[in-house]
């Protein structure tokens, strides 16, 4: 049952990201990507809103925490459960570990993009 809470919540959560990402090309061009960078920026504030509620309720059932969390701001954006895997190291005191993994994940996710790119480049 809890994968289809997460199926159903990452269903709207993507459909939410692509209906943004054409408004703002519509409104804005696209020339840069103003709709990713949106959608990153309220997929993190709506992330520590979320996170912060149940960490002060703490009555929210294990089927809505994944449904909000996993299913729509996972479908959204994963940079929200980025931004709350490296607050919560920092929150920890782990502030090196933090640092390390907010500069592993950008680099070595844009570096991996560039190595797929190069090998199917490379197999035309």
């Amino acid at each position: 049952m809890t994968y289809l809470i997460v199926f159903l919540g990452g269903g709207l959560g993507a459909a939410l990201r692509h209906g943004i990402n054409i408004a703002s090309a519509r409104a804005l061009g696209t020339g840069f990507p103003y709709g990713t960078l949106l959608i990153n920026i309220t997929g993190s504030l709506i992330m520590g809103l979320v996170a912060g509620w149940f960490a002060l309720k703490g009555d929210a059932s294990q089927g809505w925490r994944l449904f909000l969390t996993t299913g729509i701001l996972g479908g959204y954006t994963t940079f929200s459960a980025f931004s709350l895997d490296a607050a919560l190291l920092y929150e920890r005191g782990e502030v090196g570990a933090a640092a390390v993994y907010v500069i592993a994940s950008v680099v070595l996710s844009i570096a991996g993009l560039f190595a797929g790119l190069a090998l199917v480049r490379s197999l035309a």
